[in-house]
């Protein structure tokens, strides 16, 4: 997948930029706080429908403006054109277009443009909560399978639902109506559990080459799923927790208490791993997540944005990174940093084909 052309209209702090791209490497260049993050953010939003970050839509929308536009033009390897449009306007739902064609739902374009983030973000996948590492898997599995992404949003849908039976006080809840709910939670959850065991065995192998390659064998890490599914009997396991959760008042097992377990050494890495090696790992799992990406799904090469990457990495590791991204392997990239001599230097030794942008006050010039 390479995208040609960007235009951004009162996106965060970018008032205007109608940019023609590299097919492979672009480099924005600023301080922090200039709006380099909120280009590549642009970017997400076209591939995902939604920030990087999450969040509430509307503070995408440019202070003192009521709308912002996005619109990317592609091509695939097959030599398919893709014009995709997302407007934003304060009170309304977004728009979403695929050549000029409105899609009927916003998750029918999930995968279209398979993409991969790499941000400081990514430090709460590892001291973060559980719910950063289950999204870790949602968001690739999400891009590959439809029928993941619909059993998520039906788990969730009958999670909440029973959550609010749980809440009710005297007379208490309806059972029956419980129990419908909690056949919906295991029949979704059991595809999600299957689903996210067989990406993790077929990840972990991928996940630990790269780790290699960038410390150069340095260290030994590890990663391993854990799940209530992995009990018996979903169905059970939700069911045999209901006295408990009544008192709770809400739903102490299911696969949305999943874990993905990071280790190093044979040790939890929040506890044992240096800024360093934390950042390390954190590059390795999406590289890995972009090679499973790039080899499943819609079958194009996924966009890969670099985001500050560089920062507490010694400069042999940043250079081992920049080589393997530059490779076959991977399409085109998108990097941001704060230095514009050590990406030169780093490039400079390369070659190959990369273009270069300043980013100042939200301004893009190359």
């Amino acid at each position: 997948m390479i995208l040609h052309k960007l235009s951004i209209l009162n996106y965060k702090n970018i008032t205007q930029a109608d940019l023609e791209l590299s097919p492979k490497l672009n480099c924005f260049i600023g301080q922090n706080g200039e709006g380099k993050t909120n280009l590549l953010d642009a970017i997400h939003f076209l591939s995902l429908c939604k920030s990087i970050g999450g969040g509430v839509d509307s503070l995408c929308i440019r202070h003192g403006e009521d709308f912002c536009v996005l619109q990317g033009q592609y091509s695939r390897e097959d030599g398919m054109k893709e014009e995709i449009y997302l407007g934003l306007k304060r009170g309304q739902k977004k728009q979403l277009k695929r050549n000029k064609k409105p899609y009927k739902r916003l998750s029918e374009h999930i995968g279209l443009l398979p993409l991969v983030v790499v941000s400081p973000q990514d430090g709460e996948l590892i001291g973060g909560g559980s719910d950063e590492r289950r999204r870790f898997l949602d968001v690739v599995l999400s891009q590959t399978d439809y029928r993941y992404l619909d059993a998520l949003v039906n788990y969730n849908k009958a999670l909440q639902q029973r959550n609010a039976l749980l809440k009710m006080e005297d007379p208490g809840p309806d059972l029956e109506l419980l129990s419908l709910w909690e056949e919906e939670m295991a029949r979704h959850g059991q595809f999600l559990f299957e689903s996210r065991r067989a990406y993790v065995d077929a990840f972990i192998p991928i996940f630990q080459h790269f780790y290699a390659l960038i410390s150069e064998e340095r260290e030994q890490v590890g990663l391993s799923y854990v799940s209530h599914a992995q009990r018996g009997n979903l169905l059970d396991v939700i069911r045999d927790s209901r006295s408990k959760d009544l008192v709770m008042g809400y739903s102490l097992h299911g696969v949305h208490k999943d874990e993905l377990e990071m280790t190093l050494g044979g040790y939890a890495v929040k506890r044992e791993g240096s800024q360093g090696q934390n950042k390390t790992f954190l590059i390795a799992l999406k590289l890995a997540q972009f090679d499973f990406l790039r080899r499943t799904g819609s079958q194009t090469t996924p966009l890969l944005l670099l985001d500050d990457i560089f920062d507490k990495l010694d400069a042999h590791r940043v250079e081992q990174i920049v080589r393997l991204v530059a490779g076959d392997s991977f399409g085109q990239i998108f990097i941001t940093d704060t230095n514009r001599d050590h990406l030169d230097q780093i490039l400079g030794r390369m070659g190959g084909e990369y273009q270069l942008y300043h980013v100042k006050q939200g301004n893009i010039s190359a």
